[in-house]
């Protein structure tokens, strides 16, 4: 089950956006798709209870009877959308699980500043050091009068790093989003320059989406020892083995003193929603999970 994670420590660089599109071409493509939204603001799950259920479905984290988070069943690939100020073991959790990391970046000292930092942490986990979780950036909001894409790449390529393209600033990402759409959701002719935009970062996508078997996953002839979900994750990485439920390997504890699900909530703990009494991070990203 091939995990893409969308990953920035600095707050407003299009986390959201980048990965409910990501979300949205899976499902087109007729990929089960949950996307999962770890940050306390929820931005991706708000969008999607506004996204129309005629159009191709993207699933949210399911909620058990054990009152417990996880991937529902079925479910062939994951994307997550992360919180800002991630860093440290919250991290090294989320690079567990995936299998690629898109880092979205906006073209300023400050958005530059804080993804090299956020770059060259993620390159001490063996993991992506290693190639088995690959990472790539993509410019955000880029006017196309400017010359910061140029900038943007140069400034990429001086980390070694990836740089698959930029999407531009325009108000058809935000009038999209606000009625549940992305561009992908959009007649060809009204997104054509949008769409032109996308194939450089789904060309890149697409060999691990298409794969039959993520790179996480443990071989089919291999047994999975007790406790283990994937041979290439550390022991000491790994969430206690009471989170670990059917229905995928992403299967995380919702908060004990979550309430039960309301008619007029979605059907999360409070520890997930904005303004709860939680950090608004599932278990198995936390410490001590």
């Amino acid at each position: 089950m091939p995990v893409i994670a969308v990953v920035n420590r600095k707050g407003g660089s299009g986390k959201s956006t980048l990965a409910a599109h990501v979300a949205a071409w899976c499902a087109r493509n007729g990929s089960a798709v949950m996307l999962g939204d770890v940050d306390r603001q929820q931005s991706t799950r708000a969008w999607l209870r506004r996204r129309d259920p005629a159009l191709p479905a993207i699933a949210p984290w399911a909620l058990d009877q054990k009152n417990m988070l996880r991937v529902p069943t079925g479910i062939t690939h994951v994307v997550l959308d992360t919180p800002g100020g991630l860093q440290g073991f919250e991290l090294a959790r989320v690079v567990m699980f995936a299998d690629a990391i898109l880092m979205p970046v906006c073209h300023s000292m400050f958005d530059c500043e804080s993804a090299a930092a956020c770059h060259a942490e993620l390159m001490t986990l063996p993991r992506v050091a290693s190639g088995r979780c690959r990472l790539a950036t993509v410019g955000m909001r880029i006017d196309a009068r400017t010359h910061a894409a140029q900038a943007l790449r140069s400034w990429s390529e001086a980390l070694n790093l990836p740089f698959l393209g930029v999407l531009r600033e325009t108000q058809l990402y935000v009038r999209s989003l606000e009625r549940g759409l992305t561009v992908f959701d959009l007649p060809a002719s009204q997104a054509a320059a949008d769409l032109a935009q996308w194939q450089p970062i789904l060309a890149w996508l697409a060999p691990l989406l298409s794969a039959a078997q993520a790179a996480n996953d443990p071989s089919p002839a291999e047994p999975v020892p007790p406790g283990r979900l994937g041979s290439s994750r550390p022991n000491s990485l790994m969430p206690a083995q009471e989170s670990l439920v059917h229905g995928g390997r992403l299967a995380v504890p919702a908060a004990a003193s979550a309430p039960p699900a309301t008619t007029t909530r979605a059907a999360l703990p409070r520890s997930l929603l904005p303004g709860g009494a939680g950090p608004g991070i599932p278990h198995f990203l936390r410490r001590g999970a």
